[in-house]
């Protein structure tokens, strides 16, 4: 892409309105542009990011046996009168009437919708288990949203829910989910923590959120040190025994957010114990029959009995990452992408363009890369060199490949590593080399 002919509308300075790296990096990177409060247009550059994270999470959703369906954003309120769950969630539910006068809401989650497609569809225990997921926009009327998408009103979210004969089989569906979302969060370039928590308006006595690291996240964190030394589990079917086992590693490790936190009960030695701030980016739960006992969502079991099913549901904010991951991976210059999310690979700069011959190079580059695979942003603009510079610090591709007529003069061009910012001189042939290898 030629950045002459993208649409990317950067800002010089930090807005007033942002508090926290994310919110301030996202709006001067041209990647969203407020709506209302808390609610957001996703612009070319921001919706790239939140595509490749979405392609991730789907591809680990569907290598853990989950099938993707899409449900509506906006849900009838019956459904959630079944669960007794329509008066008891409160003012963050935005309640709709139609034109017809019938009670509707813009979905803030999915338990009962997904709920209603099982009982409609499944009768017996041979079609168990079933997990079905979907990448969906949810709406929580926040009664302060702040922090951009942090905080946001709107959001995307994949939620899966699972369906099983009884407990037992239920919480292996809940940690193939668990380990899942290790493989997901190490994709996207994550240390992520699981921690118990609290199962809040889903219901259920079982339930771990995952959270990442950062200095401005909302919850205090005590850990062992040791955790962020487990390997993420490699890409293999596992039995239930092998599942359990994974779970039982990252969670032997001590692990808790404060309002969960017990000093008298950590047994952790002082020096083991690190104390940081997170950042949520996903919640699984375990609730066995909560909505399947009381919407009638039953099977035939072996026995000949109907048997309401044992549930699970596993939420990830694919939205909420985007800013989580600025927030974990960013410097005084810009964000810093991991590579597998980036927009683009690499930013190719033409330091003066209009010259013929560092515009035959970039040219040259450009269409190689091109190409070869290579995912490329070219600064073909008449901007000065320092503003070239300092937007692709900004935008914090992994790479930078700078052409100019002093580098041209010895058949080199200035090659960059954003995380690192070490800086080599290769032939344009190398550069193309170590970018599509």
């Amino acid at each position: 892409m030629r950045l002459s002919r993208f649409f990317m509308p950067t800002l010089k300075e930090d807005p007033k309105e942002a508090q926290i790296a994310s919110h301030r990096l996202m709006l001067r990177a041209g990647m969203v542009q407020q709506s209302s409060a808390g609610i957001y247009s996703w612009l070319p550059l921001g919706l790239m990011v939140l595509k490749n994270i979405e392609k991730i999470v789907r591809e680990e959703q569907n290598k853990a046996g989950a099938l993707e369906i899409l449900m509506p954003t906006i849900q009838p309120a019956d459904l959630w009168r079944e669960s007794n769950r329509y008066d008891d969630y409160g003012k963050e539910m935005l309640r709709i009437t139609d034109r017809h006068n019938r009670e509707m809401l813009f979905g803030p989650t999915n338990e009962e919708q997904v709920t209603d497609i099982f009982r409609s569809n499944v009768k017996s225990y041979k079609d168990l288990p079933l997990n079905l997921y979907h990448i969906q926009w949810k709406f929580r009327d926040e009664v302060r949203p702040r922090f951009g998408i942090m905080r946001g009103r709107e959001f995307l979210m994949k939620d899966a829910y699972s369906f099983d004969l009884d407990p037992e089989k239920s919480k292996i569906a809940y940690n193939r989910m668990f380990v899942a979302y290790l493989k997901t969060y190490a994709r996207l370039g994550l240390q992520a923590i699981p921690l118990r928590a609290d199962t809040g308006p889903i219901g259920g006595d079982l339930s771990h959120e995952f959270i990442i690291l950062a200095d401005t996240g909302e919850s205090e964190v005590f850990y062992h040190k040791d955790i962020l030394n487990l390997e993420t589990p490699e890409e293999k079917e596992r039995t239930p025994e092998e599942l359990q086992a994974v779970v039982d590693e990252w969670t032997s490790y001590y692990a808790a957010a404060d309002e969960m936190h017990k000093p008298e009960e950590c047994t952790v030695a002082e020096g083991d114990l690190i104390t940081r701030r997170g950042i949520e980016v996903g919640h699984i739960f375990h609730f066995g029959d909560k909505y399947s006992k009381a919407m009638g969502a039953n099977v035939t079991g072996p026995d000949g009995k109907d048997v309401p099913v044992s549930m699970g549901s596993y939420g990830i904010g694919v939205s909420r990452l985007v800013g989580g991951i600025i927030e974990s991976s960013h410097d005084e210059n810009g964000i810093i992408w991991p590579e597998e999310i980036s927009p683009f690979k690499v930013g190719l700069i033409n330091l003066k363009s209009g010259d013929d011959a560092c515009d035959t190079a970039c040219d040259d580059l450009y269409a190689k890369l091109q190409n070869a695979g290579v995912d490329v942003l070219y600064d073909d603009t008449s901007d000065r060199a320092g503003g070239k510079f300092a937007k692709m610090d900004l935008i914090g591709l992994p790479w930078q490949v700078t052409i100019g007529p002093r580098g041209l003069k010895s058949g080199v061009v200035e090659f960059k590593n954003r995380a690192t910012g070490v800086k080599e001189e290769l032939s344009p042939e190398d550069a193309l080399k170590r970018l599509a290898g």
